[in-house]
């Protein structure tokens, strides 16, 4: 219990300075800028004399850099990302907040069909290896983790809305309607899942062959199990274990590369608002969106760890504690 304890407190002492290295490097990424740090910090807004000042003295740019750094680390740590000044000095945080909602509308279906679909093709493939099946299943994965997001995106309009008109080009919903519509959810969930679909089927692939491979599977081949039972009940729990370390991390991957989707498809999340902030020069807003999209990774990264050490038996293992040899 006390190693379990000592693991997870040394993994979330790095976790936080690893966050406190990222925010230090924006920091003096956003000093290392030239130019105006006021114009700087506002975007492309004009600014009167009385508001240059009132800016300097919120943001204490008359102090040295070393205490500006402080109130920024502390500030981030409450949780006070800035303000965009291009929406009326609305908080950062708060424009984050109104668009996440959507971009995990996106995010977490594309993570489930990557993960799923991922772990059944490539449990396919690798029980059908050699043959023209796993060819298949192996060469399209290939190719579809070569292909680009944004042109893949652009690739399913122009074939299933403008080709075919099944289905809408742009946006969440109807014109004058709120909520999102399930119609308009299709192409940008396929697009986003495809990339990590492919890397999962190759990864999964892999797995399940070095499983097939073990001495406890040629012991249930001698038992007169079936096929199936074999691959689903007996290799399936153990070639899952690098899935999970895999699939926590493609969670960030995804969510990353929402930005490219979302401006294709014109969709209404963080990664529109993050290249409309790009467009306007609104840097706080940039700022903010890269903090928040760094946390979350680290977090989830947490919980990948925290689950690979409940189903591995390895590591479980490693922290039961030893039993007392007994003194004759």
């Amino acid at each position: 219990m006390k190693a379990r304890i000592l693991y997870y407190g040394r993994l979330l002492v790095s976790s936080f300075l690893l966050f406190v290295a990222v925010v230090t490097v924006l920091f003096f990424l956003l000093e290392l800028a030239p130019g105006d740090p006021v114009q700087a910090l506002v975007g492309d807004v004009p600014l009167s004399d009385e508001f240059r000042e009132r800016i300097v003295a919120s943001y204490g740019l008359d102090k040295s850099v070393w205490e500006r750094y402080a109130i920024y680390l502390g500030n981030v740590l409450t949780g006070d990302l800035g303000y965009s000044f291009a929406t009326n000095r609305e908080p950062v945080l708060d424009l984050i907040a109104s668009r996440i909602g959507n971009t995990l509308a996106l995010a977490v279906p594309s993570f489930l069909l990557s993960t799923l679909g991922g772990v059944v093709l490539g449990s396919i493939a690798a029980r059908t290896r050699r043959r023209w099946l796993d060819s298949g299943i192996s060469g399209s994965a290939v190719g579809l983790f070569s292909v680009p997001n944004f042109w893949l995106g652009m690739l399913l309009i122009l074939v299933f809305a403008v080709w075919l008109d099944w289905l809408p080009t742009q946006g969440k919903s109807p014109y004058g309607q709120s909520g999102i519509s399930l119609e308009y959810m299709v192409l940008p969930v396929i697009t986003m899942a495809t990339s990590e679909l492919a890397y999962k089927i190759r990864i999964m692939r892999s797995s399940m062959i070095e499983s097939l491979g073990q001495d406890f599977i040629d012991t249930a081949r001698s038992k007169g199990l079936s096929s199936s039972r074999i691959l689903w009940n007996h290799a399936m729990p153990n070639a899952l274990l690098p899935m999970v370390t895999v699939s926590g991390y493609s969670l960030g991957f995804v969510l990353a590369g929402s930005v490219l989707v979302e401006r294709v498809y014109g969709w209404p999340g963080m990664g529109l608002l993050f290249v409309e902030a790009i467009e306007r020069k609104n840097n706080m807003v940039v700022l903010g969106i890269v903090i928040v999209l760094t946390f979350t990774i680290i977090i989830v990264n947490i919980v990948t760890d925290v689950v690979y050490g409940l189903v591995d038996p390895r590591l479980r293992d490693r922290f039961a504690p030893k039993k007392k040899e007994l003194v004759a």
